[in-house]
C-alpha cells in the first residue's frame, strides 16, 4: 500500500494505492470526499448508504493515480452532484471542488 500527497491546483490531496491480486485500488481523497477507480459502487453509496451523504466519483479503466486524476468521471454520487461535480468532469477538477 502506498500513501502520498498529490498537489492539485496549489492544494494537497492524499493518493492511496493498494496493490491486490490481479487489481490495484486507486483513491484520491480530501477531507470532504474522494474519487476512486472502477471498484467503487456509486449505486450502493446513493441507495443503501444515502444517509451518510458521501461525496464521491468513479473513473473506469484507470491504472495509475495520474490516470485517475486525468480521466473523466464515469459516475458520481448525488452528494457530489450537489457540489457541481458531474460525470465527464476530470478527476482533478472534482477533487478541487472537494477541497
Amino acid at each position: 500500500m502506498q500513501l502520498k500527497p498529490v498537489e492539485i491546483g496549489g492544494r494537497v490531496a492524499l493518493a492511496v494505492e493498494v496493490l491486490l491480486p490481479k487489481t490495484t485500488l486507486l483513491v484520491v481523497t480530501t477531507d470532504k470526499g474522494y474519487i476512486m477507480c472502477g471498484a467503487l459502487d456509486i449505486q450502493l453509496l446513493n441507495d443503501r448508504l444515502k444517509d451518510r451523504r458521501i461525496i464521491a466519483g468513479r473513473a473506469v479503466g484507470v491504472k495509475t493515480i495520474e490516470q485517475l486524476l486525468e480521466a473523466p468521471l464515469e459516475s458520481v454520487t448525488n452528494e457530489a452532484e450537489a457540489l457541481g461535480i458531474h460525470p465527464g468532469m476530470k478527476g482533478s477538477e472534482a477533487i478541487l471542488r472537494m477541497m
